[in-house]
C-alpha cells in the first residue's frame, strides 16, 4: 500500500478564502447581506408586533380607567356614607331635643288652657244680681277670690306664653326692631304725670268696683 495521502498537497487557507460567506456543512450564520424580501418580512413583524403593542396599550388603559372610577366610586361611597353618617347622627339629637322641648310646652300649654279655661268658667260663673242681703258679703269675698285667682292664671299664663304679653307670633320674622321700638316710644317719653293720669286711667274701674261694694255694705248696715 501506498503512503500517499491527497491531503498532504490541499492548501488550506486558499480552500477558506474561496469557501463563500455561507457557513460550511456543520451550519452557523450567514455574514451575507439580508435580501428585500427578509427585510420586508421583518418590517411586517415588527409592524404587527407594534398592532399587538398598541392594543396591550389600549387594553391597559381601558383597565386602568376602570379601576380608576371604582376607586373614585368607593371614596364617594366612604366620604358620603361618613358624611350622612354624621348629618343624621345631628339631626336625630336636634330633632329629638326639639321633639322633646315641643311635648313639654305642648303640656304647658294644654293645662294652661285647661286652668283658663276653669277660670273663665269660674268668672262667668258670678252672677251678682242673685246675691241677697243675708249671703253679700260672702259672694262678694268669693267673687273677689275668684277674680285674685283668675288674675294670677292669666299673669301665669302670660309670664310663659309671649304670645298673650304681646310678643312675636311665629312668622313675624320683619318688623320685629320697628314694633318693639314703636311700643317703648310713647312709654319712654311720658312725664311723671302722664304716669299717674295713666295709673289713674288703668285703676279706676277696679277703684270704683271696690268703692260700690262698700257703698253697697255699708247701705245694708244703715238699713238694719
Amino acid at each position: 500500500m501506498s503512503d500517499y495521502d491527497p491531503t498532504d498537497f490541499v492548501d488550506n487557507d486558499f480552500q477558506e478564502r474561496k469557501m463563500p460567506a455561507t457557513v460550511a456543512a456543520g451550519g452557523g450564520f450567514s455574514q451575507r447581506a439580508p435580501t428585500r424580501e427578509e427585510v420586508d418580512s421583518r418590517v411586517v413583524e415588527a409592524q404587527q408586533k407594534l398592532v399587538e403593542l398598541k392594543r396591550a396599550q389600549e387594553d391597559l388603559e381601558r383597565e386602568r380607567a376602570t379601576l380608576e372610577e371604582t376607586r373614585r366610586r368607593q371614596m364617594e361611597f366612604q366620604n358620603g356614607r361618613q358624611e350622612l353618617i354624621e348629618s343624621l347622627t345631628r339631626g336625630l339629637g336636634l330633632l329629638e331635643e326639639a321633639e322633646f322641648n315641643a311635648r313639654r310646652d305642648a303640656e304647658q300649654m294644654a293645662k294652661a288652657l285647661a286652668d283658663l279655661r276653669d277660670a273663665l268658667s269660674k268668672m262667668q260663673a258670678i252672677h251678682e244680681t242673685t246675691w241677697t242681703k243675708d249671703n253679700f258679703n260672702v259672694e262678694l269675698t268669693r267673687a273677689l277670690t275668684t277674680i285674685e285667682n283668675a288674675r294670677m292664671e292669666w299673669n301665669s299664663a302670660r309670664l310663659k306664653f309671649p304670645l298673650l304679653a304681646g310678643g312675636r307670633t311665629p312668622g313675624d320674622e320683619g318688623g320685629g326692631l320697628e314694633t318693639a321700638s314703636a311700643q317703648a316710644a310713647p312709654f319712654g317719653s311720658r312725664s311723671f304725670g302722664q304716669w299717674c293720669k295713666l295709673g289713674l286711667a288703668l285703676t279706676w274701674p277696679v277703684a270704683l268696683a271696690v268703692l260700690l261694694a262698700v257703698g253697697a255694705v255699708l247701705a245694708l248696715f244703715v238699713r238694719r
